[in-house]
């Protein structure tokens, strides 16, 4: 039993001290399969990555409505 919550007092004590996860956040965005149905993956940095990932799968490439450019200045990891 002592085993068990030291084990639970360390799993807690690593989710408050890990820092908190960022979303990824990119300007085009993959559709699988039809407009009926199917897949999406908003994790492409240009439309020709979005279309050569595409290539021979089917789907098509929008703007991700949802994203939000860096303020500038800023650095990422």
């Amino acid at each position: 039993m002592r085993s068990f919550l030291l084990a639970i007092c360390v799993l807690a004590s690593t989710a408050a001290i890990a820092p908190p996860a960022n979303a990824q956040n990119y300007p085009w965005c993959a559709h699988y399969g039809s407009d009926f149905g199917g897949s999406t993956n908003c994790g492409f940095v240009s439309r020709e990555q979005c279309m050569a990932t595409l290539s021979g799968i089917g789907g098509f490439c929008e703007r991700n409505t949802q994203y939000v450019p860096r303020p500038a200045g800023s650095r990422g990891r």
